[in-house]
């Protein structure tokens, strides 16, 4: 079959990459791509938002099943569309989209279905916002209501830094209209995990666990991005705690979809707090992780088509997930300022001594845009590596990830073979995996 998969970065390198393996695919376009992934799809230059474009698309190439990568186009309702044209779409819908596209959807959800998760409040109104500071003491923990690329938290550890959080959230508007509307939560204690799963009508499905690493520096310092490495499965899950994530999360949150009539088709990423009084949901998110997806991905054994196929058709209850036994760790090395401004373009070197047993995965790539007759700053002696020449184009740019027998060899494999590549102004996290010995 002819597979479309829309995103350009590295969730959907890592998705690409395994359709690659299926023996069900025939062709894999993917738009828009990236530069990695070129190497095991065909990219067209179409963006992820352009649903017109993508719908015509679909229909001009006989695509058989439309993944989709990122949440933007899922609230736009690209699966809908898709659908509507006669396209098999692997991805919920907009109604059910929602529980991405708004926090205080999810909130809402969650309190109303008895699924356990922090006590919380939500605003519209600034300066009633401001007169609340503190109202489940500190630190403070403030959502953007709306969609903010992975970065609409902020967790004030203060008032002075509540206020100004506030500030810029609803009166710079540093996330756009997406903190229109903030949500306020009680501060939970613990460890963080992430649970995918496999959604469709009938059956929720979990994939094997991951813990992601959301701040931007050592010690779970700095700023939240979008991710700065994972690794996978979890040490922090058991039998004990995987029987209370079943029971007291999975079940009734597809009860709660039944009941509400969210027909959910995809995946359900679930961010958890692992706290002494047990998991508690975080967020709801509507399709892979990223980065987790390139660490869970990694050690799928199953048929990625056939699960997609699955979940698209309501008949998830017939598949059984097959996994590896070798963990997985990915480090993501992302450009100099990120998350905050950085500049683009940076020459990325060190690609072709990589070890052949580890994936990089890319997300913010491109091949260098350079006329006819240039010089490559790789080369001295004219432009060979012209079409090879591979610069950064985004915030993360690289998830540098291994296997490994146990989780200490997946982890020195992937650093080791992090430190092989380098771009100017390249920054990563150097304990990804050590968190949880603290």
């Amino acid at each position: 079959m002819n597979v479309l998969v829309v995103g350009g970065g590295g969730r959907e390198h890592a998705i690409c990459w395994k359709l690659a393996q299926s023996d069900k695919v025939d062709k894999i376009y993917c738009a828009p791509g990236n530069a990695g992934i070129s190497a095991v799809a065909e990219c067209v230059a179409i963006g992820a938002e352009d649903i017109d474009g993508i719908c015509a698309f679909a229909k001009d190439n006989a695509i058989d099943l439309a993944v989709i990568g990122p949440e933007v186009p899922l609230a736009m309702g690209i699966v809908d569309q898709l659908e509507a044209v006669g396209v098999k779409t692997f991805g919920p819908n907009k109604k059910c989209s929602q529980l991405e596209a708004s926090k205080s959807f999810t909130k809402d959800f969650l309190a109303r279905h008895d699924i356990p998760t922090a006590g919380y409040k939500e605003f519209t109104d600034k300066d009633e916002l401001l007169d609340a500071v503190g109202i489940f003491g500190y630190p403070m923990v403030l959502k953007a209501d709306g969609l903010a690329a992975g970065k609409g938290v902020v967790i004030a550890e203060n008032e002075a830094d509540a206020k100004q959080a506030i500030e810029e959230m609803m009166g710079d508007k540093v996330f756009g209209h997406a903190a229109d509307k903030i949500v306020v939560e009680e501060f939970l204690t613990g460890v963080e995990a992430s649970m995918l799963c496999f959604v469709d009508e009938h059956t929720i499905l979990p994939m094997e666990s991951a813990q992601d690493y959301k701040r931007a520096f050592d010690d779970d310092k700095g700023p939240n991005t979008g991710g700065m490495g994972t690794y996978s499965p979890s040490l922090l899950f058991d039998a004990k705690i995987e029987s209370e994530i079943r029971e007291q999360i999975l079940e009734p949150t597809l009860a709660g979809f039944q009941k509400d009539g969210l027909d959910f088709k995809g995946v359900l990423f679930i961010g958890l707090m692992l706290s002494d009084d047990g998991p508690k949901v975080i967020e709801f998110n509507n399709r892979f992780g990223d980065p987790e997806t390139q660490s869970v991905l990694a050690r799928l054994d199953s048929d990625l088509a056939e699960v997609f196929l699955a979940v698209t058709e309501n008949r998830l209850a017939d598949i059984e997930l097959k996994w590896k036994d070798d963990k997985a760790v990915c480090v993501v090395l992302a450009s100099g300022g990120y998350p905050g401004s950085y500049e683009k373009g940076k020459l990325i070197t060190g690609l072709g001594d990589v070890d052949p047993d580890v994936i990089v995965f890319h997300a913010g790539t491109k091949f260098a845009d350079m006329p006819e007759g240039s010089k490559c700053a790789a080369c001295e002696d004219g432009c060979e590596m012209k079409q090879s020449a591979i610069v950064t184009s985004g915030g993360r740019v690289l998830g540098v990830t291994a296997l490994g027998a146990t989780h200490d060899e997946a982890r020195a494999k992937a650093y080791a073979n992090a430190e092989k590549i380098s771009f100017d102004g390249v920054q990563y996290r150097k304990d990804i995996g050590l968190i949880h010995r603290w």
